[in-house]
């Protein structure tokens, strides 16, 4: 009788930017190979799962990245625009002029439209991640997890085209537009599983190994207005359902993402930076999971061995 090595399972958690402390994480794993077997992913965590699902090394991922964020199609997104309004960086009268403008202008867009950002834009970010394959034929097994707004029901991707699970994963409500699926209107996973450890367990993994990119309650914000109250309530929720999902998994990756804002992309050198230190810090707690099983799997050889002597 043969027994196979247990199963390793990712769940890569939502949070915009300080998701790519997803790719310091990989890089960690490459290096000191320890195998992958299953990646689950929920919004930016679909979308680093899923380039890696298919191949991508956390290098081509880390450079992918950096090219990005320095094309004109990304300076002049509404992603950076809103991501220089929270950056808190000093700007001069015209440029401050200009950014309220611009930051008005989007949320006059928000009275209108279902999402700040338009639908091409943001389908070609995902196009330039995720190659056009679909989900069943990913070389490491990928789950996307989405939300149906219709339902409020939890919508798991296990097949179909890629490009579409990982949008609909990523599709942050008030920003990005719903995607439209038969009857269902599919928009971010985080939503409601902010770190989907459940499915990783669900889709056969042993010892699951969650990333959670959340940033913690701030105590000196002042909440004096209705968006200010209203993003403390949705934080407040999402932390309290990811505290549920993270009870599941083996071990619990937090990279130090302080406080920054989910469009902080351009902080992407230092949150890669920041994954690699978080998973250098648990690796002797996957080895000694892993050692554990070993254990086991070797015991029960032996067992299986007596019976059959």
């Amino acid at each position: 009788m043969r027994l196979k090595r247990k199963r390793i399972g990712l769940a890569l958690g939502g949070g915009g930017a300080r998701g790519l402390c997803h790719i310091g994480v990989l890089r960690v794993f490459e290096q000191e190979g320890i195998p992958v077997d299953v990646i689950a992913g929920t919004s930016i965590g679909a979308l680093v799962g899923g380039a890696y699902a298919c191949g991508l090394s956390a290098d081509e991922l880390e450079r992918k990245v950096h090219d990005y964020i320095n094309s004109e199609e990304f300076k002049s997104s509404a992603i950076k625009t809103m991501s220089d309004a929270y950056s808190g960086k000093q700007e001069d009268l015209t440029q401050k002029i200009q950014s309220f403008l611009k930051n008005q202008f989007y949320v006059i867009q928000m009275l209108f439209k279902p999402g700040i950002l338009s639908t091409d834009d943001f389908q070609s970010m995902i196009d330039y991640f995720i190659p056009d394959v679909l989900i069943q034929n990913t070389l490491i097994p990928f789950r996307a997890v989405a939300t149906d707004l219709i339902t409020g029901d939890q919508v798991v991707f296990s097949e179909g085209f890629l490009r579409q699970a990982v949008t609909a994963s990523c599709s942050v409500p008030g920003v990005i537009e719903p995607v439209i699926d038969g009857k269902r209107l599919l928009s971010d996973g985080g939503i409601i599983s902010m770190t989907p450890v459940s499915i990783a367990k669900r889709e056969g993994a042993d010892i699951v190994i969650a990333v959670a990119v959340d940033r913690d309650l701030r105590t000196d914000d002042e909440l004096k207005t209705v968006k200010d109250i209203y993003y403390r309530a949705s934080e407040i929720t999402s932390i309290k359902l990811e505290k549920y999902e993270l009870l599941e998994a083996d071990i619990v990756i937090r990279p130090d993402v302080k406080n920054l804002h989910w469009t902080g992309f351009s902080h992407a050198i230092d949150l890669i930076k920041e994954g690699e230190k978080a998973a250098k810090e648990v690796l002797s707690s996957i080895r000694d999971k892993r050692s554990f099983f070993k254990t086991w799997v070797n015991s029960i050889k032996t067992l299986v061995s007596r019976g059959n002597s």
